[in-house]
């Protein structure tokens, strides 16, 4: 699987998409609708991640989710389901109590893919996903609106931040990334 592209879509639940959650990323709808379209290109190596709550939370997550304690839930409540956008896409899930899914997607991608990233929130567990992955020598391209942070403000950041990962992590848009494949 090494070298091989995949496109991941990161997070899109219901959770980060629902606009009463206190989690929502304002511009889930429009990730998720990009999402869609990029997992189209990618019809059997696409992988969708899901954050869940950890069943025990330990270390700096006690804390955390003393401020958020309506999350801690099972990982099969409603809360974590993928949302309609993504839910009946033929792709692969991974699940991982953490911001980052690297150690969850490395198994199902290999060691050294191309990953193709949407997803929210930009400024958390996109960017936790592909610098850790970049790290270890994944080729990234993050889809910039494909993405959504928690605000607009926080998703420019964060994009600002993985571009300084280059070469290792390139930005793109939905259209760039999609002329490219075929």
């Amino acid at each position: 699987m090494s070298g091989t592209t995949w496109f991941v879509g990161i997070d899109l639940q219901r959770v980060f998409g629902d606009p009463s959650s206190a989690w929502c990323a304002p511009r889930y709808a429009a990730a998720a609708s990009s999402a869609r379209r990029l997992a189209a290109a990618y019809p059997d190596r696409t992988v969708l991640t899901r954050f869940v709550a950890p069943a025990a939370p330990d270390g700096a997550w006690k804390p955390y989710y003393e401020d958020f304690p309506w999350a801690l839930v099972g990982d099969d409540d409603p809360l974590y389901a993928l949302t309609d956008e993504v839910a009946d896409l033929p792709a692969r899930v991974v699940t991982a109590p953490t911001f980052g899914k690297w150690e969850v997607l490395r198994p199902a991608v290999g060691e050294h893919p191309r990953l193709v990233v949407a997803g929210v929130a930009t400024d958390c567990c996109v960017i936790s996903t592909v610098l850790a992955a970049a790290d270890a020598g994944a080729s990234v391209t993050v889809v910039t609106d494909a993405c959504a942070g928690s605000t607009d403000e926080n998703h420019t950041k964060a994009l600002d931040v993985m571009a300084l990962y280059g070469p290792l992590v390139h930005l793109a848009t939905t259209d760039e990334v999609l002329a490219t494949c075929g």
